[in-house]
């Protein structure tokens, strides 16, 4: 592999305008057909074959004049102070309002809160519920706008007027406080470098793999529903990982030009070597996030796939990209030197470097240190066991957004449960004969008003076929809370008597079911997911290392590593611990998505670091290094760089965190706190231990084995061959 990468960087550079313009003519091509054919990210968060999804399919079908399958929103109308939504002026704006409401884009049809009785008991608060012909993703921003703007002549009166529902959700948009995590980068960057020019190219590499890797996924997004959390988290990853591994490539040129080799064969070498390490932790990356698919649920492998697409992009521009801006540099690479950080620069290159001095210390304390670390992750990891799953609503939304504050007002004037009713399906279909379906609804409709935590049961709706009845249960605990849940349960659990009894069934559908059954999906399909992943990836490290024990050594460290990930989300996401300092509005449980999605993301991050530090290791030993050795020397090429981009990543995600999303909020404290714990005190701390106690022990691997597995010559030692045979040309430009 390190030959063919030597070739491909050395064509890079010397022909470095063709490979600039191809680049930038893929560009143009995907940012017209994505201008032409994108569409708004904005797919449902469902999966086929679980109970309530099928539920709502079901009814859809059987019962449309139930609303089933299309968009709903509320419009909520509050009264000032002191006075009611049925004094005669307010009801008047309301009806207005409603009306206008109506005549939106989409809309099929307003329920009047003055007719349908939708007022609280004490007449300050009213809602209308609005339902249009198609579902969410046919709701196009004009008919959003529309709605919204039937509230002006309620609130022109007087009124507070909210709007609550999928129906008023748009995509997720990228928000200028995540502009701050770049700044950082470029600092992190110069300082590394002492070089603005140097700097800018990591940066500058990244900025246009994340180019061309959106407007793929724009494009995509034309045959392909996508989440709104889809484009965020390509954009989120291909950042960090884009500046990381043209950052490493950066690195092993400079090392390079220190050596006294020219430009062309330090940037040759550089593809060559790092190179080798950015396609084995690219790979690794992709294969975790790729892997999502084998859990079966269509809106997780959209997310895991747009995310492996733009690691892919990040790995094909550094490997060409990277070389080609190398070429136009020149030997002008460290052009441009930061103000102040020239003296320092020039005392790092006499002194041996911080990342030899730490691990020495721990070569000689390695037991000691193993102990602290895996004591200290454990700590963190404790919160863990609290862990609890839920999907996305509008409670866990900023106060500043209409969805949050509508969602306080039905809350306030209906009770925590209405914002979450349980919709009971009674489905006749293969029910005994002589069986009356509206007798058999309205006695399941009393059992289910005798559980614990039911606020209310409206009465049973039977359809024109007489085939199926709707029962709706409207819970005294809010939707994401553990009372509800259980609610669900007991529900359930009223089938088996049912079905004897009558031989009709129970389904239960609506938000909150559909929640409960997403969780359960989801939990059960990570055991799986964890075996697929970490299998596929054990055995490209074990290519790559030629070790049994490094790989098996690096998957283990990753698990503290989650663990106190997970930990910390909790406390932060769940508990609230210092929520404030995020600008968290409301705690409530974990997305119930995110640790499945963590365990791809982590797992293939963790293994650039141990990818970027242990194949300098692995060079040096099969150097002639002795193991402990080879321990320092590894940190002496890789600690700096490592660090730089571990702070860099852990910027690009925090950046995010800043945002108004919660979910995306939630994804990027748990990626910058991860990679941090990972990088610092797993592939910093642990593994310098680790490899000191095993010694030589650690590239032990069978001979059988070491015959069968294909050889890729991740450390170089072909590349002597390559450059005596490799003609020399003149650039191209």
């Amino acid at each position: 592999m390190a030959t063919l990468l030597y070739r491909i960087g050395r064509a890079a550079f010397l022909r470095r305008k063709t490979f600039i313009a191809g680049w930038l003519l893929v560009l143009v091509v995907l940012g017209g057909l994505a201008g032409a054919f994108g569409k708004s990210a904005n797919a449902p968060l469902t999966i086929p074959g679980v109970e309530s999804v099928e539920a709502a399919s079901l009814l859809q079908g059987r019962f449309p004049q139930s609303g089933a399958g299309g968009a709903s929103t509320r419009i909520i109308y509050a009264a000032s102070k002191g006075a009611k939504v049925t004094d005669a002026a307010n009801k008047v704006a309301i009806e207005k309002s409603v009306k206008a409401a109506g005549q939106a884009g989409g809309v099929v049809g307003v329920a009047d809160p003055f007719l349908t009785k939708s007022v609280s008991a004490d007449g300050t608060i009213a809602y209308a519920t609005v339902a249009y012909k198609g579902a969410v993703t046919e709701i196009s921003d004009g008919d959003r706008e529309e709605l919204l703007a039937s509230g002006k002549v309620a609130e022109a009166a007087g009124l507070q007027v909210e709007f609550g529902g999928d129906a008023t959700v748009a995509a997720s948009e990228s928000s200028a406080t995540e502009a701050l995590g770049i700044l950082i980068a470029l600092i992190v960057l110069a300082i590394t470098f002492g070089s603005l020019l140097a700097a800018g190219l990591p940066l500058l590499t990244a900025l246009f793999s994340v180019g061309v890797g959106m407007a793929g996924v724009l494009t995509l997004s034309s045959v392909v529903e996508l989440t709104s959390t889809a484009p965020i988290l390509g954009l989120m990853l291909g950042l960090a990982v884009g500046i990381d591994y043209a950052l490493f490539i950066s690195v092993r040129h400079k090392e390079n030009l220190a050596t006294g080799l020219e430009p062309r064969e330090a940037a040759a070498r550089a593809v060559a070597t790092a190179g080798s390490a950015v396609v084995f932790a690219g790979a690794t990356v992709m294969i975790a996030l790729a892997g999502l698919a084998v859990v079966g649920i269509p809106f997780l492998t959209t997310m895991g796939l747009v995310a492996a697409g733009m690691v892919a992009v990040a790995v094909l521009v550094s490997l060409t990209l990277v070389p080609a801006f190398l070429g136009l540099a020149g030997a002008r690479f460290s052009r441009w030197p930061v103000p102040g950080l020239r003296k320092r620069q020039a005392e790092l290159a006499t002194k041996t470097p911080a990342g030899a001095r730490w691990a020495t210390r721990i070569t000689k304390h390695p037991l000691p240190v193993l102990l602290i670390a895996i004591i200290g992750t454990g700590v963190l990891a404790v919160p863990v066991v609290d862990l609890e799953l839920g999907l996305p609503s509008d409670e866990t939304l900023s106060t500043e957004t209409t969805q949050r504050r509508a969602y306080d007002l039905l809350a306030k004037g209906f009770g925590p449960g209405f914002n979450g009713p349980l919709t009971v399906i009674v489905d006749g279909a293969n029910a005994k004969a002589g069986t009356n379906l509206q007798q058999t609804a309205d006695a399941i409709g009393k059992k289910i008003a005798a559980l614990p935590d039911v606020a209310a049961v409206t009465p049973a709706a039977v359809n024109e076929a007489g085939d199926t009845a709707i029962v709706s249960a409207i819970p005294k605990s809010g939707p994401a809370t553990t009372e509800t849940k259980e609610l669900v349960s007991r529900i359930r659990d009223l089938r088996p008597a049912t079905v004897a009894e009558t031989g009709a069934t129970i389904l239960i559908t609506g938000t909150t079911a559909i929640g409960v059954d997403l969780s359960e999906k989801l939990a059960d399909a990570l055991p799986i997911f964890l075996v697929v992943v970490i299998g596929l990836s054990l055995i490209l490290l074990t290519i790559a290392f030629r070790s049994i024990l490094v790989p098996l050594k690096a998957t283990l460290g990753f698990l503290l590593s989650l663990g106190a990930t997970f930990g910390a989300l909790v406390a932060v996401f769940q508990w609230g611990w210092f929520a404030s300092l995020i600008g968290l509005d409301q705690t409530g449980p974990i997305i119930s998505f995110l640790p499945i999605l963590l365990v791809g993301l982590l797992f293939g991050l963790a293994m650039d670091y141990e990818v970027f530090l242990v194949s300098r290791m692995r060079e040096d030993f099969t150097h002639g290094a002795e193991p402990t050795e080879a321990v320092i020397g590894g940190f002496r090429h890789g600690a700096r760089v490592v660090t730089a981009a571990a702070l860099i990543m852990a910027s690009v995600f925090a950046g995010f965190v800043l945002g108004n999303d919660p979910t995306i909020k939630s994804i990027g404290f748990a990626l910058a706190f991860g990679v941090l714990i990972d990088a610092f005190v797993i592939r910093m701390t642990v593994v310098p231990a680790v490899m000191t106690l095993l010694g030589r022990r650690a590239w032990w691997m069978p001979r059988w084995l070491d015959r069968v597995l294909p050889k890729v010559d991740i450390e170089g030692e072909n590349l002597k061959t390559a450059a005596a045979t490799e003609p020399v040309r003149e650039p191209v430009g």
